[in-house]
Parts: structure tokens; sequence; C-alpha cells
């Protein structure tokens, strides 16, 4: 017994590779919710001040008690592969609550406070009402915390039932539809923003981490993407040759502590009004618990789905009391972290790093740090890993279902990146506001689907020669990709996907196929590289990670 219990540690070097997956996601939703707030006029002290602290205490908590959970399960089974399930701030509700409930709360404070000033004659700006809105505001959101946990708690014991109701590959397929539309598709939509440098963190991920070749010194994949990105971000974009504006980060530190207090009971009353918006979103991640724990125990590890479910209410219950305003939510993709070799480590170290961010305030300013190009290539591995085990778990009989399950996701997408009565005239559109921190979106998005069928098969054929170890194959669909590229057979800048001379367009029409083609021969340059290294030579691991 002694002996198995040596054999299973809190940290091993895979926990390196998912501390920056995990990390990467909870720290993006801090920022997306700062950018929204501060957007809308919320001063600073008040969101960082006040809001953060509370949100990041309750990630802390959730990823700590998971991370005893998976020691626990390891020692009971004698298993030192057990991984911890992965908890964090949830994307949709981060974004959803903070503009359906607290910049409404805010602007309806605002317009309050200066419709009585303006009766008693006493002269008031926007600015003289912001920080007692905010706060209003903040009230509001912790008391739709402390809602949504005790609506956590009760579905806790409704989860197991409806467990059992649920086929797991229709689970596991509602999974599979996330992956394929947000956790894979809109992150292309980031990597492609800044081609040369996401093609490159995309390409690393797909050769260290999908096709799970040793970089030399056996350098974590993940690490090495995000490293790489940023070197060769910070190296072009000052010149211009990204064909975007380049701004350096700010190094700016909040600091705030989670303190306990009833403050939410001052918004309780409005909040009522904002749960038939709020209990949807607490509805969704108690679902999304269910499927994450169907997801953990299909890839070996069997959590019990009411202690993971209770635990996610206590996280949005401390959270609620201490000052946060998002709720917390186990993710989905924890065979992807046992995939990167990630066992109990991870979830402790993200718990605690973005815990003391919320009260230090470094997060947001490592999300300006590291583009977003470069971070989500993470996205689409964990995206990859969860659409390959739907289909694995499932078998071929079940396989129609799984896909079947998918379509919704998939019009759930283009609803959020599409919502224009003329997405083409919008894309063009999006040509004026160059240059930007990144290729105009809906630009992207329209280059990524023309000519979409010969860019799906290049792109698996490229993986496939990677995972067989055909590097120079490889190399050479990337290059023809960059050929293709530059002529518009794909990637075409064209509402009608017609082809064109590049240097014929219009400025800044032509930055599309110029960067594109840039991003492919650059990826096509590093795995052209990567193939004298002697890791590159070594089989593909069939079995085991």
């Amino acid at each position: 017994m002694e002996a198995t219990q040596q054999r299973i540690r809190w940290f091993v070097p895979g926990d390196i590779n998912g501390f920056f997956g995990l990390m990467v996601d909870n720290v993006a939703m801090l920022a997306f919710l700062a950018a929204i707030l501060l957007g809308c006029g919320f001063p600073a002290e008040v969101v960082f001040g006040k809001m953060f602290p509370g949100t990041a205490l309750g990630v802390l908590f959730g990823d700590l008690v998971y991370s005893w959970m998976a020691w626990r399960l390891a020692k009971r089974t004698g298993r030192a592969n057990v991984t911890s399930m992965p908890l964090g701030l949830d994307t949709p509700s981060t974004i959803g609550l903070a503009l359906a409930v607290l910049v409404p709360v805010f602007n309806l404070e605002s317009s309050r406070m200066l419709s009585e000033a303006a009766v008693m004659g006493v002269p008031l700006s926007m600015a003289d009402v912001a920080a007692p809105a905010a706060e209003m505001a903040w009230y509001v959101g912790m008391a739709i915390m402390v809602c949504i946990g005790l609506f956590k708690v009760l579905f806790a014991y409704l989860g197991p039932w409806l467990q059992k109701l649920i086929p797991g590959a229709a689970l596991l397929g509602s999974l599979a539809g996330i992956g394929f539309a947000l956790l894979g598709f809109l992150p292309l939509v980031d990597i492609f923003g800044l081609p040369i440098v996401g093609a490159l963190s995309l390409g690393l991920i797909l050769y260290a981490v999908i096709a799970r070749i040793k970089l030399p010194f056996n350098i974590p994949g993940v690490l090495m993407a995000v490293i790489a990105g940023s070197a060769l971000y910070y190296l072009l974009a000052p010149s211009g040759l990204l064909g975007v504006q380049y701004s350096a980060p700010l190094a700016e530190l909040h600091l705030g502590l989670p303190v306990p207090t009833l403050d939410f009971a001052r918004g309780m009353e409005m909040a009522l009004n904002f749960l038939p918006v709020a209990i949807p979103f607490a509805l969704l991640t108690s679902i999304g618990g269910i499927n994450v724990t169907e997801s953990a125990r299909a890839a070996g590890d069997d959590f019990k789905t009411r202690t993971v479910l209770l635990v996610d209410a206590a996280s949005a219950l401390i959270a609620g009391v201490c000052g946060g305003v998002v709720q917390t939510t186990p993710y989905i993709g924890q065979p992807a972290y046992k995939a990167m070799g990630s066992r109990i480590g991870y979830t402790l170290l993200v718990g605690v790093f973005v815990g003391l961010g919320g009260m230090l305030g470094y997060v947001s300013f490592i999300v300006e740090l590291i583009p977003k190009a470069v971070l989500a290539p993470i996205l689409v591995f964990v995206a990859l890993e969860i659409i390959s085990q739907a289909f694995r778990v499932g078998g071929s009989r079940y396989a129609p279902a799984v896909a079947f399950a998918c379509f919704p996701t998939i019009s759930n997408m283009l609803t959020i990146k599409l919502n224009s009565p003329d997405f083409a005239s919008s894309a063009q559109a999006a040509l004026a506001h160059l240059p930007g921190k990144a290729l105009p979106e809906m630009l992207v998005v329209l280059s990524l689907g023309n000519g979409f069928i010969i860019t799906a098969m290049l792109w698996g054929a490229a993986v496939i020669k990677l995972i067989d170890r055909k590097l120079h194959q490889a190399a050479a669909y990337f290059v023809t990709l960059s050929v293709l590229s530059f002529f518009g057979l794909i990637h075409s800048v064209n509402t009608n996907g017609s082809m064109y001379l590049p240097w014929t367009l219009s400025s800044p029409l032509y930055q599309i196929p110029y960067q594109f083609s840039a991003a492919y021969l650059v990826l096509a340059m590093v795995i052209f590289g990567l193939s004298y290294t002697k890791q590159s030579r070594e089989a593909f691991p069939e079995h085991g990670h």
C-alpha cells in the first residue's frame, strides 16, 4: 500500500501544460469581463477592487477542492494517472450576465440618479454617478450569484437522476457540438486574426500535443507555443509587419481582498427581476457539470456527479458572499488535460494563480501581454480532444446521434458571430477599420469559409502526415496552402470567393492574402526544421499518453 501511495504525486511535468491551458481560459474570462464593464463606464476601482477578488476566490475554492477530490480518488483506486476535474469561470454567463444584468443595472441607476438630480436642480454628470451606479450593479451581481449558488445546490440532488435518463452518447454529443463550434471554430477567428503568429502557435500545438512529437529538450508543447508565438508577435508587430496596430501593454495592478459581506442583500430585490435571465445560465452550467462528469468517467476517472455539482454550487455561493459577480463551472475537456499529461497539480496551481491574480490585479495585464492568437490554439486542442472522445465512446453505432447533437451548437455559433442582416457586406465594411489589433473578425470568418472544402482536405492531410511522422510531406501541404491562399483559391477576401492577383487588390484588402500566405510559409518552415530533430522520428504512441 505504501508503494502505491508513493507513486501518487501532487505534481507531474504534464501539470505545466494543464496549468497554461486552464489558466489561460480563466484569465481571459476575467479580461473579457473587465473589457465589457470598463467599456460601459464602470470605474476601474469597482471592477478590479470589488468584483474581481470575490470572483477569483470562487475559482480558488473550486479548484482546490477538485484537486483534493482527485487525490482521494487516486489514493482509493491506487491509480497514479487520475486527472482533476477542471473548474473555472463560465464563458456564456461571464459575458451574458455582464451584458444582461450588470450593465442594465448600471444604466438604470445612472439614469435614475441623473433624473433626480435634474429635478432638484443639481448639476451632475455621468462621471459623478458612475461610482454609486456601479456599486449598485455590484450588489445585484452578488445577489445573483447567491441565488445561482442556492439553485445549484438544489439541482445537485436532481443531477444523478437526469444523468441516468439521458444516454451517454447524447451527453458527449452535446459537448462535441461545443467543441466544434465554440471551442474549435471561434478560436480559429482569433488565430487567423493574426495569422503569422496564430499559425505558428497552432502548428506547435498540432506538432507537440496532437501528433505527440516531443520537442527538443522535452519542452512542454503548450508552453513552447505561448513563448514562441508571443516572441514572434513582439518581434514583428512594432514594425507593422503583421499588418495590425501595435500598442504596448500597460503594467497596472489593482489590489483588493475578497471580504465576506452581507451587501448582496442590498441588491436582492432588484436581482429577483433578473432571475429569469440568470437561472437559465445556472441550469446550463449544472447540466454541463453532468456532461463533464460523464466525460471524465469515459476517460477513466469516476468522480461522483453530486459532489462535483455541490462543489461548483459552493464556489458560486462563496464568490457571491465575497463580492464575486461571475459563476464558476466544471470545465469540459477533462480528457484533454489527461491527454496533456496533467494529473492533480494543474488545478491546484490554477486556483492559486487565479485567486491571487484577482486580489493582486495581475491577470488583466497578462492577457494584454499574450495575444489572443497565441492563446486560442490551446482551446482548439481541447476542442479536438472533446470531439474525438465523443465519437470514440459513442462508437460507429451512435455516430449519427453524436453528429446530430452538434447542429444546435453550430447554429448558436452562427448567431453569435454572424448576427448581421448582410454578413458579406459587414465583412467588407470591416476593412474601413484597419489597422486594428487584429484583422477584422467578420473578414477573417468570411475568408476562412471561402474554399472551405479544399482547406479542410489540406488541413486534414497535413495533420495525418504529422501523426504518421512524415513531416516533409506535412510541410509540403502547408506550402500548398500558402500558394492557394495567396491567389484566393482558398481564403479569398472577395465576398463571392473569387480568385485574384493579390497585388491588384485595393488597400488594405491585400493584407489578407499576404498575411495568410506568410502564415502558412512560417508554419511549413517550422515543421520542416523540426523534421531534423531526433524526437520527430519516434513512433506515434498508439496507447497511453
